[in-house]
């Protein structure tokens, strides 16, 4: 019992950071943030990360530094963040998110071309799920950047949503639930190898 409410203790500094971040940062900022992350597929299935601040799984990927392209910014954040090079195949689409921390995420299907995976100080845990049998631990909000990405569409996508309450609680009770279980929580099991579909 000391260990789980020690894991419960530990979130308050978390989501005073995470409500600092998605209430106040986006009132002092000029530009629209926009995120770069990947949607890495092979034959293992969908590479996840375990979110170290929010405990819960979700896209690799971060912010673009001063003059880096976001193809740049994204094969940098997922070797940070994974380990592994990657091959940018396509974008799939933006993610026009308002509400709670407005941005934009950019996603992007990758396929790993290199490096050893590994976990990070940002992603204590990475790893590869059967699309079909994904987390119920996984952010909502990635679920259709997925779908998406899994559907291989001609072109990319714009897609608006509302990060209101709902998607906070969702979040928070993803975080409570993964704290509690030790990370255990709502996990699948992590894939075996999945045919991959032809373009």
């Amino acid at each position: 019992m000391p260990g789980r409410l020690a894991r419960l203790l530990a979130a308050a500094p978390s989501w005073a950071r995470i409500a600092a971040f998605g209430l106040l940062a986006p009132r002092v900022e000029r530009e629209t943030l926009v995120v770069q992350q990947g949607v890495l597929l092979s034959e293992r299935g969908v590479l996840l990360a375990l979110r170290g601040d929010l405990r819960g799984w979700e896209l690799p990927g971060g912010n673009a530094q001063p003059g880096e392209s976001d193809e740049a910014a994204l094969r940098r954040e997922v070797r940070e963040e994974t380990g592994l090079e990657v091959a940018v195949e396509v974008r799939v689409g933006d993610y026009v998110r308002t509400g709670f921390r407005p941005h934009v995420a950019r996603v992007w299907r990758c396929r790993p071309v290199g490096g050893s995976l590994r976990p990070s100080a940002e992603t204590p845990r990475v790893e590869w799920f059967d699309p079909a049998a994904l987390p119920d631990t996984l952010f909502p909000w990635y679920r259709e950047p997925l779908a998406d990405a899994l559907a291989r569409r001609p072109a990319p996508v714009e897609r608006r949503e509302r990060l209101g309450l709902a998607a906070v609680w969702a979040g928070m009770r993803i975080d409570l639930r993964m704290r509690l279980s030790g990370d255990r929580a709502g996990r699948a099991q992590p894939s075996r190898a999945f045919p991959r579909s032809s373009e």
